[in-house]
């Protein structure tokens, strides 16, 4: 398999669409929604709950289920096709590191926090050196403010905000090109919140990641410089590129309420 090169953007979308459900009982979650970001680039996806939001991130990260499907327009992410990626599937999802909206509730309860952490590394490389494993642990570990013999525990002996915080680590293992993180915030204290935002602001700095966030948290977006979209019953209705005013559809005033303070 030739592998797809990458190009200036991270996230190009045209008039994307999504499914969820099958059959009779399928439901459009995205409908026609077209944006593009750059690499060391920033995105925001707002709205209301059922807007489509996570559905939206699911797909563009490679995950693959019944409850999202690409159904229309196309996506291409970090050179691949999110639509048709084929055989290609597994390098997109090396190169994109994907924090979904459960992830830190959902952690494997049966494993340490530092082999939840490696463990999109070693799924693809078993006999990877352990002891790089403990040292790559150990600085994410540091980085998202959690203590170093947090590693050897499980998930359901750390808070809320600590699992969180370890899903994000698990999220950045690999060192994505682009992160897509749904609601990154969800049950980190106000205190800490600033460890997300770093993370993120450190790789688009150091090597251009690209960053797609799910937030309802319109002063995080202007924190990070992120564009917004708001998305109401899956389709796009306003608009703001970054430190610009936001271009809103007839009608749907109402949207604004995500993207000002």
């Amino acid at each position: 398999m030739r592998i797809p090169d990458l190009t200036e953007w991270a996230l190009r979308l045209d008039d994307l669409s999504v499914e969820r459900g099958r059959g009779s009982g399928a439901v459009r979650a995205v409908d026609g929604v077209s944006a593009s970001v750059r690499f060391g680039g920033a995105l925001c996806v707002s709205g209301m709950t059922g807007s489509g939001k996570s559905s939206l991130a699911a797909v563009l990260a490679g995950q693959r289920g019944p409850d999202a499907r690409i159904v229309g327009g196309s996506a291409t992410v970090c050179g691949i096709s999110a639509r048709y990626p084929g055989r290609a599937r597994s390098v997109l999802t090396y190169r994109v590191g994907y924090l979904a909206q459960d992830a830190g509730p959902t952690l494997n309860p049966d494993m340490t926090v530092g082999d939840v952490i490696v463990e999109p590394i070693v799924s693809r490389e078993p006999r990877i050196d352990r002891q790089r494993l403990e040292v790559r642990v150990s600085a994410l570990l540091d980085e998202v403010r959690l203590p170093l013999g947090a590693s050897g525990k499980f998930p359901h002996e750390l808070s809320a905000g600590m699992r969180q915080r370890v899903a994000l680590a698990r999220a950045l293992v690999m060192d994505p090109r682009l992160l897509i993180a749904d609601e990154p915030l969800a049950g980190i204290d106000v205190e800490v919140r600033h460890v997300v935002r770093d993370a993120i602001q450190r790789r688009r700095a150091e090597w251009g990641m690209a960053a797609l966030v799910v937030t309802n948290d319109s002063s995080f977006a202007r924190e990070i410089g992120a564009d917004q979209v708001v998305l109401d019953q899956g389709a796009p209705v306003t608009w703001r590129a970054s430190g610009e005013d936001p271009i809103v559809t007839p009608g749907a005033e109402d949207s604004l309420a995500f993207i000002e303070a």
